[in-house]
């Protein structure tokens, strides 16, 4: 069977929507933690319990979306619906999120809570069905890793945007009495919130209109938690995954995350975060390369751990030259060399995604794109929920709080900021890589072979 390879066309207009899913993400997993606790003063105890246990609803509600996406079937597909219907309820939540009405006490904390939950089932309507259409493009595995390479390109450019963009513009959409000493305001996040949302729903609406689904196998078996539970159960590289890629992706998001903290409350030079943040850009756009370029000499596997190894030394760099020497500039060359690793992390983690949703039918006779997907977005969250337990463990030990009302921000509370940012990551990232050589096996013969098997069944089912 001549497997069918995608045109750039459509590579590009499907990787535009991952501009608004990220510009989404974005908000929510670099911006939200900073807006909650240093704008609108929520309590770091409140911001460690919501947090898990959203987690706890998001464990039924992803698995649970993959399966309804699993067993759709429209005349516009089986993923294109649902990007669109996901990314439109999405931008809603994203801009109610980030407004709080004037509220405050009691009303603004189930406010937040429920918006919260909200904002974690509207991305999952749009993030899953996004991802899973990677392995429905094409077979060949060369263009689907391009596939997913120029996915993973535009995702970066989304959350770059977030990074570099939001330091500047905050100041500038911030009003009011309540803006704080560093130009920020809840009317600035709201309308910043906005337009994000809005830009979500175009760039959906052009990943939809411009690509096809070819090679989709529907599922027409009613939901169940039994069936959920048995495809996760009897993939077991999808269960390593989970545990590798959440340690791994935690370590980025704690960057990400209190990089907000380090430039406005520790430097105090909120728009220093911006060049910082392109810096960043650059580094993860060559980091995309990496993978093209590398494929031609080594394998998906050893190309991973060339990925992991060059972010776990450019965090090293970073800690050395921020927290400890305090040298700004050499701080931000560093970040360039953690995010070409990043940068190709992330690639490889959604080709080995599509690689997995294939191990799954070869092994078990059964083909759960979305419900393997979904473990994607959930694994995410779960990440999400390290870096708060991290970020929101320090700053509550450091009563973080009450040193902003006072405005007075002391150097151990600035020392712990840099170790959470900057320190933690490296050590999550080794974990992730010990954990992935030792037990994640889908390459050499085994994926070839898996490669053969689903190649044959759709040639025969042809």
């Amino acid at each position: 069977m001549n497997d069918y390879k995608t045109t750039w066309r459509e590579k590009i207009g499907y990787g535009v929507g991952a501009i608004g899913l990220d510009l989404s993400y974005g908000m929510f997993y670099s911006y939200l933690s900073y807006y909650l606790s240093s704008v609108l003063g929520l309590t770091e105890g409140f911001l460690l319990l919501i947090t898990p246990l959203a987690r706890i609803w998001d464990g039924i509600n992803d698995p649970m979306m993959g399966s309804i996406v699993d067993s759709t079937k429209t005349k516009m597909g089986k993923y294109r619906p649902w990007i669109l219907i996901g990314a439109m309820s999405n931008a809603i939540v994203l801009s109610l999120l980030f407004t709080s009405f004037g509220m405050s006490g009691t009303k603004l904390y189930i406010y937040i809570a429920v918006m919260y939950v909200l904002w974690g089932m509207t991305n999952t309507m749009a993030d899953i069905p996004y991802w899973s259409m990677v392995p429905s493009f094409t077979n060949d595995p060369k263009d689907r890793n391009l596939v997913a390479t120029v996915a993973r390109t535009f995702s970066g450019i989304g959350q770059g945007l977030i990074s570099i963009l939001t330091p500047i513009i905050l100041p500038i959409l911030s009003s009011g009495m309540e803006t704080t000493d560093k130009g920020y305001s809840a009317s600035g996040f709201s309308k910043w919130a906005i337009i994000c949302g809005i830009a979500l729903i175009l760039f959906s609406s052009i990943c939809v209109f411009s690509t096809k689904e070819r090679h989709v196998v529907y599922n027409n078996d009613k939901f169940s938690f039994k069936k959920i539970f048995k495809v996760i159960k009897g993939n077991d590289q999808l269960v390593v995954f989970m545990i590798f890629a959440m340690i791994s992706n935690a370590g980025w998001y704690l960057t990400s995350g209190t990089a907000v903290y380090y430039f406005t409350d520790v430097l105090g030079e909120p728009t220093a975060q911006s060049l910082f943040s392109t810096i960043g850009a650059v580094g993860s756009a060559l980091g995309l390369v990496v993978i093209p370029i590398l494929s031609k000499k080594f394998s998906n596997r050893t190309i991973y751990q060339i990925s992991l190894s060059i972010a776990i030394v450019g965090y090293i760099l970073m800690f050395i030259f921020g927290p400890v020497l305090g040298i700004t500039i050499a701080l931000d060359l560093s970040y360039t060399i953690a995010s070409i690793g990043i940068g190709s992390m992330f690639v490889g983690q959604t080709i080995f995604l599509a690689d997995i949703v294939d191990y799954g039918e070869y092994k078990n006779g059964t083909r759960n794109e979305s419900i393997t997907f979904s473990m994607k977005g959930f694994l995410q969250k779960m990440a999400y929920t390290i870096q708060t337990i991290f970020l929101f463990g320090g700053l509550g030990m450091m009563n973080y709080n009450e040193q902003i009302l006072s405005g007075v921000i002391n150097s151990s509370t600035k020392s712990a900021i840099g170790i959470i940012c900057f320190a933690v990551p490296p050590v999550l990232m080794v974990i992730s890589l010990i954990i992935f050589k030792a037990k994640f096996k889908i390459h050499g013969k085994l994926r070839d072979e898996v490669h053969d098997y689903i190649s044959e069944k759709r040639a025969t089912a042809e």
